[in-house]
């Protein structure tokens, strides 16, 4: 099963605009100088990409399985990415060009 789970956007300044999603109800997951993460009450999370982040802007699907996460890159020839939070993506082309992110979120993960 696969989910929506983020949009990540430019920010030029994480720590405020973090602030700003924190004053609007959002959970603040992570907070970083180059990337930050806030999340709605049913989890929809809103990424922040800091000034030389190497993300692109993207919508991201969350994956259930692991295993499923792995198939799915190797059948588009893609790398797996882990990430610092220990959460572990790639990359596709998602309609018009827009990057399209599916990642895998490990059991324990708070």
């Amino acid at each position: 099963m696969s989910l929506f789970d983020h949009v990540a956007i430019k920010s030029n300044n994480v720590s405020a605009d973090v602030e700003k999603y924190r004053q609007l109800g959002f959970k603040v997951e992570a907070c970083f100088e180059d990337w930050g993460m806030v999340r709605d009450e049913r989890g929809i999370g809103i990424a922040l990409l800091g000034p030389g982040s190497h993300h692109p802007t993207h919508f991201a699907i969350r994956v259930e399985k692991l295993e499923d996460l792995q198939q799915a890159a190797q059948e588009e020839n893609r790398p797996l990415q882990e990430h610092r939070d220990r959460t572990i993506s790639f990359y596709t082309h998602g309609a018009q060009g827009i990057a399209l992110e599916y990642i895998w979120y490990p059991p324990d993960f708070n």
